[in-house]
């Protein structure tokens, strides 16, 4: 069977379990080989240094959304929200953690639209990086008390006398069992597990109230009692359907996006419950090294590359607004899915309009980039140090050739690499 060559599995590595390399990274990573690599990507330090100097945003309270002062206080506190959470990605060390945050981000798919305030959704991101790679029960049962996800999925409206199905059916259909794998008696069970529920949106808070919640007794798929929502979250997260389920979102979202079914070694990896060692079993999968598997970014995985690649901290660029209107015409803003089933599929970031908004936002990132590694070079050198430099496997032969056309001009050359397919997408 044809295997890719070390370089682009490595490739891989860095671009799918982190967000690409920092100058000077990929060689290093070339330079150990295969096995070393997947050893440092799986190396989470306890603190990460390129972390160190960030400081963790605190939002002041706003009170009602209906004055125009009011709404653009808001307005700015998300501006910071998103800032905030792009200089992680893109200033940590190890990215694996920010990386897997994303992730969650996506399966536990919360969005500003509706929640409006960015306290609830900087505490359900801390939540989710907490649990990045710890124990999938433990982060669940951190979920179902998160005020951003209990409102977005209308939880303050699931009451013993009217109940809403919403969060219930949402919570095993796509966050823990998926499709097919409960009944609508399941769903109206488990909302009545899950009423007595207060929130305090703009302080992040959901505290369940025992005089309003349902004590009654329930069947969940098979266990009978009368659930507290914790009781029922563990329910959900020790059938064996929670252990496939999980293991085809990882799949899913790594590797191949048009194949659900990954082999059984990655749901026995994720027997425990364990994430770690669930992403463990994916850095060291067999399909690391097929060539079937090329996977396009997203745009904010694109964009976050390229400025770890161009030594860009996002939140000092001169106009944030550059960047964050072009997410926003991507359909990839940070904090906003555009529904409950979170991102698209990477097939989707593909399209023209994507396409475009990437050269004009790469042209300001460009702009504003630091070009050393390739400007210190000679001309000759450029293009190869191009690949080299920005983690990419090779550069065919189109676009050797357009990249070699333009090899005296580093600005220009580094423009059209970030939109090169072989960077807009990892093979």
């Amino acid at each position: 069977m044809t295997q890719l060559s070390s370089q682009a599995q490595i490739s891989r590595l860095i671009h799918r379990f982190g967000f690409g390399p920092k100058p000077g990274q990929f060689a290093q990573l070339l330079a150990g080989g295969v096995a070393s690599a997947q050893a440092a990507i799986l190396n989470v330090p306890a603190v990460d240094s390129g972390l160190s100097q960030l400081i963790t945003p605190t939002f002041a309270k706003i009170g009602s959304l209906v004055s125009k002062a009011a709404k653009f206080q808001d307005a700015l506190q998300y501006y910071q929200l998103v800032f905030w959470w792009l200089d992680r990605m893109v200033l940590s060390e190890n990215a694996l953690p920010e990386r897997m945050t994303w992730f969650w981000h996506g399966h536990w798919a919360t969005a500003i639209s509706k929640v409006n305030y960015a306290n609830p959704m900087l505490i359900q991101n801390q939540i989710l990086r907490q649990n990045a790679l710890g124990n999938f029960n433990t982060m669940t049962q951190s979920m179902i008390n998160d005020a951003a996800l209990q409102y977005w999925l209308d939880g303050q409206q699931n009451l013993i006398a009217a109940p809403n199905e919403n969060l219930s059916r949402e919570f095993m259909e796509l966050f823990t069992l998926g499709v097919g794998n409960y009944s609508q008696d399941d769903v109206t069970a488990l909302a009545k597990s899950f009423t007595g529920y207060k929130l305090s949106l703009e302080a992040g808070t959901a505290t369940l109230t025992p005089r309003i919640h349902d004590n009654s007794s329930v069947n969940i798929l098979g266990s009978t009692g009368s659930f507290s929502p914790q009781d029922a979250v563990a329910v959900l997260t020790k059938e064996q359907f929670c252990q496939d389920f999980i293991a085809q979102r990882l799949w899913f979202r790594f590797y191949d996006s048009s194949n659900l079914q990954p082999d059984a070694t990655l749901s026995d990896s994720f027997a425990t419950r364990d994430i770690g060692a669930a992403v463990k079993a994916l850095v060291y999968h067999s399909a690391l090294s097929d060539p079937l598997h090329a996977q396009p970014k997203s745009p904010v995985e694109w964009l976050v590359s390229a400025c770890r690649a161009l030594n860009i901290q996002p939140s000092k660029l001169p106009t944030q607004s550059t960047v964050f209107s072009a997410l926003a015409r991507m359909g990839n803003t940070p904090f906003n899915p555009p529904n409950v089933g979170g991102w698209p599929p990477d097939q989707f970031w593909l399209g023209a309009a994507q396409a475009q908004e990437r050269i004009n936002l790469s042209q300001y990132l460009v702009s504003n980039g630091d070009l050393t590694p390739i400007s210190s070079l000679p001309a000759k050198q450029r293009v190869a140090a191009a690949a080299m430099w920005l983690g990419v496997a090779g550069w065919g032969a189109s676009t050797q050739q357009a990249l070699a056309s333009v090899a005296s001009d580093p600005a220009r050359l580094t423009w059209l690499a970030l939109n090169a397919p072989e960077y807009v997408v990892n093979a």
